[in-house]
């Protein structure tokens, strides 16, 4: 893996947003794999008062290389003023599926397709 780190970044959208982030962030082979899960209801401050919200959440497969411009690129596409995006680090997995999380985000390496999201 090379000194490379999996990362699962956490990011939570409108579900309007929530496909088209995902698409995008894959496109830009910024992240492996980002599954979609709707029907998050969020409940949180905001300018000074408890505001909920109906939410999808995306859960992001990335490596290290490839994070600093993952968040980046949600801060630029997401339609929030100021995004949810919480990057956590893999301690173990499949060491196969985390091969093929790094090889996909820097570009190389042949597709998991869908089986491997």
């Amino acid at each position: 893996m090379g000194g490379d780190r999996v990362y699962v970044v956490l990011v939570t959208a409108p579900p309007g947003d929530a496909e088209r982030l995902a698409r995008a962030l894959v496109e830009r082979r910024l992240a492996a794999c980002v599954n979609v899960v709707p029907g998050l209801r969020s409940v949180y401050w905001w300018e000074g008062r408890v505001e909920e919200a109906g939410e999808s959440l995306l859960i992001i497969k990335t490596g290290a290389s490839a994070l600093e411009r993952l968040l980046e690129a949600v801060k630029e596409l997401h339609p929030y003023e100021v995004p949810e995006a919480i990057a956590l680090p893999v301690e173990a997995g499949l060491s196969d599926y985390l091969e093929w999380v790094l090889r996909e985000v820097r570009g190389g390496g042949c597709s998991g397709g869908a089986e491997a999201g």
